[in-house]
């Protein structure tokens, strides 16, 4: 495995080579790990934490905490008015610790999504590490830098600013 930019490239027996990219971000938060940790693992909060631009709706799998096997179903309007339908499943959870969710039917062909929690000095550090491969072979790579990956770091911008809008600003 070979990686540059932000990207792996994974060869398989035949060497055709998959793109498979990664997001990774981090925040400090100055508040317990409790508290968060009791937000991030309500399904519900997922709503708060996306922009209105995306037209994020869930449908079903939220009435319950966060567990291992949770189904989570939901539509979201990410480009040009265009409603998608994304299921994902709560495939590991670890108390305090993390959770990983994967899609199970949605807009790419791979996306794998690990939430780290760490109790640090002066509050917790949270990170996010996305890996995930875009569907439609080179016209999906194509698409990536201006499509995908801006409306990513712009979703994920906004978590930021609004995880520090609802807990503070982190001053350590």
């Amino acid at each position: 495995m070979i990686r540059y930019a932000g990207q792996f490239v994974i060869c398989t027996p035949k060497f055709r080579r998959k793109m498979v990219y990664t997001l990774h971000r981090i925040q400090k938060l100055p508040v317990s790990l409790s508290q968060l940790w009791d937000f991030m693992s309500d399904p519900k909060n997922l709503a708060v934490i996306t922009p209105e631009s995306m037209g994020f709706v869930t449908l079903s799998g939220d009435e319950r905490k966060m567990f291992a096997g949770q189904i989570i179903t939901y539509t979201i309007t990410p480009l040009f008015g265009i409603k998608l339908h994304w299921v994902t499943e709560i495939t590991h959870v670890r108390e305090h610790e993390f959770f990983v969710d994967e899609q199970r039917f949605g807009p790419y062909t791979f996306w794998h999504h690990k939430h780290f929690f760490k109790e640090i000095d002066g509050g917790v550090e949270m990170e996010d590490i996305v890996h995930y491969k875009l569907p439609m072979g080179i016209v999906g790579k194509l698409v990536h830098p201006f499509l995908v990956q801006s409306k990513l770091d712009d979703t994920f911008n906004y978590r930021y600013k609004k995880l520090a809008e609802l807990f503070g600003e982190f001053k350590g």
